[in-house]
C-alpha cells in the first residue's frame, strides 16, 4: 500500500497533533478517501520526515499525529541554480516539476528580451504561488524533503549581478564548449546555468552574461526547446558532479 507524502508549513515534532492545511485535507479526504488510522509521511522542508497517522477526520479537515522522525536527506550534494526565461503555456510548469525531480536547488524565473509572458502585480503573485505549489507536489511525489528555493521573477540584469555560484554557465547553441570538455577542467560544488525563453537569449544577453563570468556551453548539435534544455543540462550535471 502506497503511503501518501504530505507537505505542511507547520512545525513538526514527535507526538504532536496538528490539523493539515485545506488543500492537503481535501486531497486526503476527497481524492484518496483516507480513513482514521491510515499512515502518512509528513515533511515541512526543514529536513527529514515524520511517520504519521490520521487521528481524526471531519468534513473538511484532517487531524494527524506525528510519530517517528526519520532523518532522511535526498538532496543532491551538488548545489544547482536554474535561471530560466519565463515561457508561456504549460512549459514553465513542466520545467519546474521535472527540475525538482532532478534535484535542482534554486530556481530563478527571468524576464528576458524575448519573453512573451508579461506578469506584474497580482498576476505575478498568483503565478508565483502556482509555481510554488508545483514544487510542493513534485517533492511529495519524488520523496524530496527539502523544497527548491523559488525566487521572485527578476530581470536578467538583476540576476547576473547577484549570482555568485562557483561555476556559471550560459547555454546556447552557438557555443563550442561541450559538457565533456567542461568536466575535464572543473569539479564544482555549486553551479548556476542560464537558459532563455522561447526563441532563446539574444546576442546582447549572451554577451552580458559572459561579461559576468558566465561560460558558454553547448548541449550537442541540435537546438533544444526551452523546456528540454534545462532537463538535459540538469541530468548531465547530476551525472558529472551530483548523485545520478
Amino acid at each position: 500500500m502506497r503511503i501518501p507524502r504530505i507537505y505542511t508549513t507547520q512545525k513538526l515534532a514527535v507526538d504532536q497533533h496538528l490539523q493539515l492545511e485545506d488543500a492537503a485535507s481535501h486531497h486526503l479526504i476527497r481524492v484518496l478517501r483516507m480513513q482514521v488510522g491510515r499512515p502518512l509521511i509528513l515533511f515541512n522542508g526543514e529536513g527529514g520526515e515524520y511517520q504519521a497517522e490520521i487521528s481524526a477526520i471531519n468534513k473538511r479537515q484532517v487531524e494527524v499525529r506525528c510519530c517517528e522522525f526519520q532523518n532522511e536527506n535526498r538532496s543532491s550534494p551538488l548545489t544547482t541554480e536554474l535561471a530560466i526565461g519565463i515561457s508561456k503555456g504549460d512549459r514553465m510548469d513542466w520545467v519546474l516539476q521535472k527540475a525538482t525531480e532532478l534535484g535542482v536547488s534554486n530556481i530563478t524565473p527571468l524576464f528576458c528580451e524575448r519573453s512573451e509572458v508579461k506578469l506584474s502585480g497580482e498576476r505575478l503573485e498568483k503565478k508565483h504561488r502556482h509555481w510554488q505549489q508545483i514544487l510542493i507536489s513534485a517533492c511529495e511525489q519524488c520523496q524530496r524533503n527539502q523544497l527548491p528555493d523559488l525566487h521572485t521573477p527578476r530581470t536578467l540584469t538583476d540576476y547576473l549581478e547577484g549570482c555568485h555560484s562557483e561555476l556559471k554557465l550560459v547555454l546556447h547553441h552557438r557555443s563550442a564548449t561541450s559538457p565533456s570538455e567542461l568536466a575535464k577542467k572543473t569539479q564544482p560544488q555549486s553551479l548556476s546555468f542560464l537558459i532563455g525563453p522561447e526563441g532563446g537569449l539574444s546576442e546582447e544577453e549572451i554577451d552580458q552574461a559572459q561579461q559576468h563570468n558566465f561560460q558558454p556551453l553547448l548541449l550537442g548539435p541540435r537546438v533544444l526547446r526551452t523546456e528540454t534544455a534545462p532537463l538535459a543540462a540538469l541530468s548531465l550535471f547530476q551525472y558529472l558532479w551530483g548523485d545520478l
